[in-house]
Formats: structure tokens, C-alpha cells, sequence
């Protein structure tokens, strides 16, 4: 089976030709390097053919080096909404959710072959992690409204990097807005304290009754135990799959910070290998196939 890692990041230490966004540092690039090649050498062991690159907070609403990276692998810019993503890549832009008109650049992005843009939860500010969450309001800003709006015409998906608490926002855009696509990055989140609680998980399994919401099975090393090979997440993602079915769950690595302290292997194995309840088939569907109706 050809496999699909639905969130990867890819930067360069070329900061002349991609220079990162104000607040961001060279030192602050860890590691210092990660481009497309970097990449490879862990993914293709592993079967990996395809990728979906999420655009890295060091370059904010600048996604060059990103777009760049997809048309150098076999990507074209003359796309149309329905046309499927050639090349080794898909994309995840981040755009300014306060610009007067979000949704003329999401837009735009269709024809580079962005599927998805991401969006931050009360906890980050700019990509980084603020001091004042605001669990509550963060979905506030007009821009948002015109996002999800646009997504449902484009089929392009609102991508969360939320945590549990921003649930009900997010729920309620959810509802406000049905016929959104939605991606869950990471679970949520649940577990990153190490506490994989009860109430957060029915939290997020309850986000199945919005029919157009996925959640990404990914970052392992940065939950629960966050040891390989991570089989105490099992019990959560099987309440996940009992929720959201096979159609609606993909796996990702979260690469390079997957291989900071492990293996790119420890990550896809628990999906491949040690969840005892999926079929060959579910399988095909979180290693490969939901990211290919979603991002491809």
C-alpha cells in the first residue's frame, strides 16, 4: 500500500530567499533544517508516497517556501476547485484570518493546489502560544465567518490546532456553517499534559454528529506516555474510530518532530501494526485514503 502522512512540516535554513516572519529567529528553528529531501529519507522506508505540508508558523502568512516545495514535486498552479492535487504534495496555507477578505485568498489558493488552511485555538496567538488564552471568543473575528463560508464552496478545509476547551467555538461554527469542511489536527490535543481524560475525548467524539468534521490520528510522541509504541493511546482512538468510522480518520506523523526522539516508523506502526480492531480496509482508509478525498 502506497501511504499517505496528512501533516508534515518543511522549512529551509535558506533565510534569504525565505525570510521568517517578525518574532521568529534562526537559532529558534529547531531542527535547523527540514526540507522535502530531509523528509524523504524517513517516509519513503515506511512506504510513504504522498504528503500534506501544513505551513510552518516560523514564515506566518508567507507560504512560498511551502507552495514552492509543491510545485518543484510535480504540483501545478492552474488548478480548479475539483481537480485533484498531482505531485508529491498537498498543501495547508495559513492566511490572516483578520484581512478584510480571507476567503478571495482562499480562493486563490485552489489553483496552487492548497486544500486546507490552518487556524489557531484560543491557546496560540500567531502560531505561538499566548500567556491570555481566549477559549471562548477565538472565533470571533468577521474573518473566520467568511472562511468557513468559502470552505463549503470550495471544499477546502478549516484545520484546527485546538485543544479541548475550544470545542464549543468550534462546535458552534460547526453548526453555523454544516456544509464546512473541518480537520481536527492531532486529536485535539487530549493528552498533551499526559492525562488522556474521559471528558475530553467525549468531547471530541461528539464532534461527530458535524458530518463534514475529520480528525487526524497523529503527533503520538506528543501524548499520554509519549513513549513508543504508544499503545495507550489505543483505547482513545478506538472510541474515535467507534465515532467517526474509518472515512473520517487519518493518520499523520507531525514530522520532523515525530524523529526529534523517536523513529517515523514508531508513528505509522501503531496504525499499520498494534490496533488490533481495524480491518485491512480501515486501515487503507486512515493510512491513505480519507487524506486523499480530504487534501488531494
Amino acid at each position: 500500500m502506497h501511504h499517505i502522512d496528512a501533516h508534515v512540516h518543511v522549512w529551509t535554513p535558506d533565510t534569504d530567499h525565505y525570510p521568517l516572519a517578525a518574532g521568529f529567529t534562526k537559532e529558534g528553528m529547531k531542527p535547523p533544517s527540514f526540507t522535502p529531501e530531509e523528509l524523504f529519507k524517513h517516509a519513503r522506508p515506511s512506504g510513504v508516497e504522498r504528503i500534506v505540508l501544513i505551513q510552518m508558523s516560523f514564515y506566518r502568512f508567507d507560504n512560498s517556501y511551502m507552495l514552492d516545495m509543491m510545485k518543484l514535486h510535480g504540483g501545478r498552479d492552474d488548478l480548479k476547485v475539483g481537480d485533484k492535487v498531482p505531485g508529491t504534495f498537498g498543501g495547508v496555507a495559513v492566511i490572516d484570518p483578520a484581512a478584510e477578505r480571507p476567503d478571495d485568498a482562499m480562493r486563490r489558493f485552489v489553483a496552487r493546489g492548497v486544500r486546507g488552511f490552518r487556524i489557531y485555538g484560543g491557546a496560540w496567538k500567531a502560531g505561538k502560544p499566548t500567556d491570555k488564552p481566549d477559549f471562548q471568543r477565538w472565533l470571533d473575528a468577521p474573518g473566520f465567518a467568511r472562511m468557513f463560508a468559502a470552505a463549503a464552496e470550495t471544499g477546502q478545509s478549516i484545520c484546527g490546532l485546538i485543544n479541548p476547551q475550544d470545542l464549543p467555538a468550534f462546535d458552534a461554527m460547526c453548526k453555523r456553517f454544516p456544509d464546512s469542511p473541518v480537520v481536527i489536527d492531532h486529536m485535539c490535543r487530549i493528552g498533551a499534559d499526559g492525562e488522556l481524560r474521559d471528558a475530553d475525548v467525549r468531547s471530541l467524539c461528539d464532534m461527530a454528529k458535524h458530518k463534514k468534521v475529520t480528525v487526524k490520528i497523529s503527533a503520538f510522541y506528543a501524548f499520554g506516555t509519549k513513549k513508543p509504541p504508544h499503545d495507550d493511546l489505543a483505547p482513545m482512538i478506538r472510541r474515535l474510530f467507534d465515532a467517526y468510522g474509518p472515512e473520517r480518520l487519518m493518520w499523520a506523523s507531525d514530522c520532523p518532530f515525530q524523529v526529534d526522539n523517536e523513529r517515523y516508523e514508531d508513528s505509522i506502526a501503531l496504525v499499520r501494526d498494534r490496533l488490533d480492531f481495524l480491518s485491512a480496509s480501515d486501515k487503507e482508509w486512515l493510512l491513505r485514503k480519507t487524506a486523499e478525498r480530504v487534501f488531494h
